[in-house]
């Protein structure tokens, strides 16, 4: 996509692609603490250090999915310019408000999804 739709699009190609690279990179660090604990390097607590890595994953990917990135709603901006389209400000009132309920949605959902993965390995690693 490479045109600005308020509320659905905000970010192009190369934008997608660090979103996706970061949450990738996010899951990757979380993981490195499972095994760390895994095979006993760290303590079982530690699992909870991973929750904030594997929400910056979730917020990565679900970011890429969408085309949508959150900090850029914040600040009203728009990046399309990796793939063929602008940059630039959100100046209509209505465009920045639909930009932030949708920045508010990724949140929600990367909120559930860190809970949904996150909650069943402290269990199970006995971090509770």
């Amino acid at each position: 996509m490479a045109e600005y739709q308020p509320g659905v699009c905000n970010i192009g190609a190369e934008q997608r692609r660090a979103r996706r690279l970061s949450g990738v990179g996010s899951f990757g660090i979380a993981l490195g603490v499972v095994l760390a604990v895994g095979l006993g390097v760290l303590p079982a607590t530690t699992l909870w250090a991973t929750v904030p890595f594997v929400f910056g994953g979730w917020v990565g990917l679900v970011q890429d999915y969408y085309g949508f990135c959150v900090a850029f709603a914040a600040v009203a901006r728009y990046d399309l310019s990796g793939s063929g389209g602008t940059s630039g400000s959100v100046v209509e009132a209505e465009a920045a408000a639909a930009d932030r309920k949708r920045a508010l949605r990724i949140l929600a959902a990367a909120t559930v999804l860190t809970a949904v993965t996150t909650v069943p390995v402290v269990l199970v690693g006995g971090a509770v």
